[in-house]
Formats: structure tokens, C-alpha cells, sequence
């Protein structure tokens, strides 16, 4: 007897049927995100289902979590992750793991030439700690205990917990996670856990695998970026205070833990006396040294003589002169800063920041005044130009003898000048700054005029942030330069443009004041941390070729970052490309 084919679906689901909830969207979805992807606040989710780390030992790795409402409106009350054990039951400190809400900031104008167009981005970085007393950040609330009583308030603008999450929406979180200089090798696991007011919850599992490597406690690619005098004003303190110091030391800790290389705070250095003679102060010195060994700095950048200062922008007609008398107390100056550099072993990374982009004839003749300078007193320290490897004309004076550090803009980078001042021995960074097209007077113009490179700006992809190291591999350049972490914007939280006649949102600020949440420190960007990502991806290239030489590092580097425009624009290339580089170091143990 034929069976009706309805008759037989039925019958089939009631034997087997379906599982309940095999269709049906859960309350909260969560997705893991790497550390270069961004999701829009009201954009469809999208990631995948598992978190997967790899990192070295000494290392920082991120991922990101999305919260996503798809049923109904959420109220998340605890967000927590377990413990990471391995398989052989070894377990990572719960304080090697620190998270943080990713606040959304508006981009009201796009950048000059943006990549992405306007709208809301997730940046900044709301710790779920205060990171200075190790307290839950308190969301800002209004009461009275009384009708007719005063309002009492308390807490913070910016908080991480609670947080609501509307149906349609997202709600991103960053998790670092530092891996222990002793920690064992092997397979961690872990799971984090979201609650919401209602007793939800969602999981999501972590595995973390810790090769048997360990990175250098300081960076080994050189870095210059700027300094921190704007503080004063921005957390409206007088300069040089007790509480400027205070808050300044706030910052420099938190460059060291992006491996980048603070500014040396002024009041640790000596003390200059009128004859441009040095005086070690005891305790001014004990508190440098402290402050070197315990942020790993390694570069050291020795302030500007104020004894030979020459105008780089408003000439005057005495534009490259210096008195004998005030030349005598400059090199004084350097050669006593140098000497007390080389009895404490700062030397070998030590330059003088001569001239920022000398973009006139009589600047080229101010540099060669101050490098010859400079070069009779102290023969050994370094001197910094940021300046192409070419000339800006040709028939301006000849630089190149008092010139040691180069710094090209991106876009001006030119490969064949560029290995020819490192082969005389100079050394090469690279910076940017706002958005910058080769200039006409480029070697090959015509070919690279359309092109362009990286750019540093709030909208444009995190990407952006992290391959300008590989860049330089490339090329074989070893020192990256940015003009400021805490540049003046109109409003930080709200409107981070830098003021120009075009918008440049988030030029010049990699940290974001951390007045609204509760503390005068920094609040970091999600662009920083990928900052930081690449100057480990560079310790991974120099680890490389100690075990198997410069080529296994190229191989590698020329499929991610061919050229200054050329780049991959792939985030899982550099994951799998770092993947590679590690397996080739542990080979090569």
C-alpha cells in the first residue's frame, strides 16, 4: 500500500523531530572578532562562533567579542571570562586578561581622501577597571533621599557595566590578553561568559596557544611619537606640578605597556646650568634610571640645545647664525649629555631631533649649521632629520653629511635613495602625518602620484594601523615616527577631529582623556592597540632571522607588503603570515 507523500513527512518529523530551538535566534549572540576587524553599531553580525589566539611569550594578543540583541532589547549586567588552563593544568593569572567596552565615536566630516565614509566607529577603549585603584568604573547616577532635598550624584559619563544592547544592535568587547615571560607553552582554554539582567547568558570559547618564544622586553623597531606638553591644558594643570608629573607618568607607562618608547619625562633629566655645563641630580638621576629599566625604554632622545635654537618657520635675517659664546655652551651641552649617556649605557640608541620637515632652502642651511655642530661636540650621537632620502632641490646645500636618521613621509618614500643612504651607513624611519600624496619632486613621481599608502585616522581600517611595520621591513627601514598621541581635537569623546580646514578625525590622538571615566589618564584606541600589534609582528621578523637569516624573513614579507602601496588589505593574510613566522622561529631553535 503507497503511503500519501504528506502522510509520510509527518510521520518522519514525529519520529524525528527537529530540536526545539534549531531555528530559533537565542537572546544574546555573541561572535569573536580579530584585533584589525571593526563592526558598525547597528551592522548585520558577523564573525565566527570560536575565539583563536596564538601569541609568544612576553606578547599582548586581542580579540574582540560582539554582544548582538537579534530577538529583543538587553540589559548586560556581568561580562566574564574563565580562567585560561592548559592541558597539562597550568593556568594563566586572571590579571593577565583585561577588558574593556568599545565606545562608538562619531566621524562627522570625513577625513581628506577617507577610505570609509562618515558615521559611528568604535575606538576608544572604557576599561572595566579603573586601572589606577582596580575598582569598577560606576555609571553616573542622580538621587535624593528626600522630595525637596539637594540631588546627590555619583560615578562616571564613561562606564563598561551595565551596558544595554537594543534588538538590531552591537556592542563590541576588546580583550587583551598578556602572556606571562614564564608562562609554559601549550594549549590554554577558556570560555567567556555574558549575563544579562534577565539571567541570560551566552558563551563563547577562547583557545590560546603560547608558542615557546618569548619577545624582548622593549621594542625593538625604533619609535618616535611626539610628546605629552598638551596635558597640561587638556586636565587643566599647571605645567611642571606635582599633579602634571602624576599624570604624565600616566601616559609614559602606557606607551611602554603599546611597546612604544615614551617620552623621557623633563624633570628626570639634569639639570642644564647657564654655562650649558650638566649637573646630575642624585635623586633626579636614580628616578631616570628607575624609569628606563622599568618602562624598557630603548631609545633615548636628547632635548634640543636652548643655547643654539634657530627659527625653522618665521625666518629672520640672522636665520642659521650662533654666537661663539652660545655655541660654546650648546656643545658643551651635547658633549656632557652624551658623556652621561654612554657612563649608563644609553648611548648606542640615543639621537638629537634637529629639524622637523625643512621645507625651505634656508632650512637645509640651518641643519647643516646645527649638525656640524652638534657632530664636533658629541661625534657619536645621532642626528635627526625628518626628511625624505632625496633632496627637496637639488640645487639646495648638500644635508647628507650631518644627517644620521632619515624620516620620509610615507607617500615620499623612494626605495632606491632609501637603500642608498643605509648602505652609507644612516639609518631610516618612516612617520605620516594628516594625509600626504608624493610630492612632485619624488623620484618617480609618475608613477606613484595616485597612489596611496597607509593613513592614520579614525576612518580608515584598522588595518592601516598594524602593517606600516611590515612596510618597513620592507624596505629596510627601523624607526616609525607619529607627531602626537594626545593632539588638541575639538572634543575627544564627541568630535574628534583635529581643527583644519579639512577634517582629520583622530589625527595626532592615539589616547583618549579618561576624565569622563572617572581618572586623569589615558583611555587607549583600538588603532593604538594595532600599533602595538605590529611592533610585535616586528620582533617576530628580528627573532626570524637570527634562527634562519634575512631571506625566510622577505619570503614571508613580500607576500603581506610589497611597497608603500601595495599591501595586503587582508587581516587574516597577516594572522596566517604571522602563523608562518612563528612556526619557522620554533623550527629554528
Amino acid at each position: 500500500m503507497k503511503i500519501p507523500v504528506l502522510t509520510a513527512f509527518l510521520t518522519a518529523l514525529a519520529i524525528f523531530p527537529a530540536p526545539a530551538d534549531a531555528a530559533a535566534p537565542q537572546p544574546i549572540a555573541l561572535t569573536a572578532l580579530n584585533g584589525m576587524e571593526r563592526i558598525g553599531q547597528s551592522e548585520k553580525p558577523f564573525g565566527k562562533p570560536t575565539v583563536q589566539l596564538y601569541a609568544a611569550k612576553n606578547e599582548v594578543e586581542s580579540f574582540q567579542v560582539v554582544v548582538a540583541a537579534p530577538q529583543h532589547n538587553l540589559r548586560i549586567v556581568d561580562v566574564t571570562m574563565s580562567d585560561l588552563v592548559s592541558n597539562s593544568g597550568a593556568r594563566l593569572d586572571p590579571q593577565c586578561v583585561q577588558m574593556y567596552r568599545e565606545e562608538y565615536v562619531r566621524v562627522r566630516c570625513s577625513t581628506y581622501r577617507a577610505e570609509l565614509p562618515p558615521g559611528l566607529y568604535a575606538d576608544p577603549l572604557v576599561p572595566f577597571v579603573n586601572p589606577w585603584t582596580g575598582k569598577p568604573i560606576e555609571p553616573f547616577t542622580e538621587r535624593r533621599e528626600r522630595w525637596g532635598e539637594r540631588t546627590t550624584t555619583s560615578g562616571f559619563d564613561m562606564y563598561a557595566l551595565p551596558f544595554d544592547v537594543f534588538r538590531g544592535q552591537n556592542q563590541p568587547i576588546w580583550v587583551d590578553v598578556r602572556v606571562p615571560k614564564d608562562a609554559q607553552a601549550g594549549v590554554y582554554r577558556a570560555r567567556f561568559r555574558v549575563v544579562a539582567r534577565d539571567k541570560k547568558t551566552a558563551e563563547i570559547p577562547v583557545t590560546l596557544t603560547v608558542w615557546n618564544f618569548t619577545l624582548p622586553d622593549g621594542p625593538t623597531h625604533r619609535n618616535h611619537f611626539g610628546n605629552f606638553r598638551s596635558l597640561a591644558k587638556s586636565y587643566d594643570v599647571k605645567p611642571d606640578s606635582d599633579r602634571f608629573c602624576e599624570i604624565e607618568a600616566r601616559y609614559c607607562q602606557a606607551m611602554a605597556e603599546h611597546r612604544l618608547n615614551p617620552p623621557i619625562p623633563k624633570h628626570l633629566l639634569p639639570k642644564v646650568n647657564a654655562d650649558g655645563s650638566l649637573t646630575i641630580v642624585p635623586e633626579r638621576h636614580k628616578a631616570l634610571r628607575k624609569f628606563m629599566n622599568d618602562l624598557h625604554v630603548t631609545d633615548f632622545q636628547v632635548p634640543n640645545s636652548r643655547f643654539a635654537e634657530l627659527p625653522s618657520s618665521t625666518l629672520k635675517p640672522d636665520y642659521k647664525e650662533i654666537s661663539p659664546s652660545q655655541r660654546a655652551k650648546a656643545q658643551r651641552y651635547y658633549r656632557e649629555f652624551f658623556n652621561y649617556l654612554k657612563q649608563n649605557g644609553w648611548d648606542k640608541r640615543a639621537y638629537v631631533y634637529l629639524l622637523d620637515e625643512p621645507n625651505l632652502r634656508e632650512n637645509y642651511e640651518q641643519i647643516l649649521v646645527l649638525g656640524e655642530m652638534v657632530h664636533e661636540a658629541a661625534p657619536g650621537l645621532k642626528r635627526l632629520v625628518v626628511e625624505q632620502t632625496y633632496p627637496h632641490d637639488p640645487s639646495w646645500p648638500n644635508i647628507d653629511p650631518v644627517v644620521d636618521i632619515w624620516c620620509p613621509l610615507w607617500a615620499y618614500i623612494d626605495r632606491e635613495s632609501v637603500r642608498a643612504k643605509i648602505a652609507e651607513g644612516d639609518e631610516v624611519f618612516s612617520y605620516t602625518a594628516l594625509v600626504q600624496l608624493a610630492p612632485s619632486y619624488h623620484p618617480h613621481y609618475a608613477q606613484v602620484k595616485d597612489k596611496e599608502p597607509p593613513s592614520w585616522h579614525i576612518d580608515s581600517p584598522m588595518l592601516d594601523y598594524r602593517v606600516p611595520t611590515w612596510i618597513n621591513r620592507q624596505y629596510g627601514i627601523t624607526g616609525l615616527l607619529y607627531w602626537s598621541t594626545v593632539n588638541k581635537v575639538i572634543d575627544p569623546w564627541f568630535n574628534p577631529a583635529f581643527p583644519h580646514p579639512s577634517h582629520y578625525n583622530g589625527g595626532g590622538l592615539l589616547f583618549y582623556p579618561g576624565t569622563p571615566c572617572g581618572f586623569d589618564g589615558p583611555v587607549a584606541s583600538m588603532r593604538l592597540k594595532n600599533i602595538r600589534d605590529g611592533m610585535e609582528d616586528y620582533e617576530y621578523f628580528v627573532l626570524l632571522e637570527k634562527r634562519a637569516g634575512a631571506a625566510a624573513v622577505q619570503k614571508i614579507v613580500d607576500r603581506i607588503a610589497p611597497n608603500w602601496w601595495d599591501y595586503t588589505r587582508s587581516p587574516e593574510a597577516i594572522l596566517t603570515a604571522r602563523q608562518e613566522l612563528a612556526r619557522q622561529i620554533l623550527r629554528g631553535k
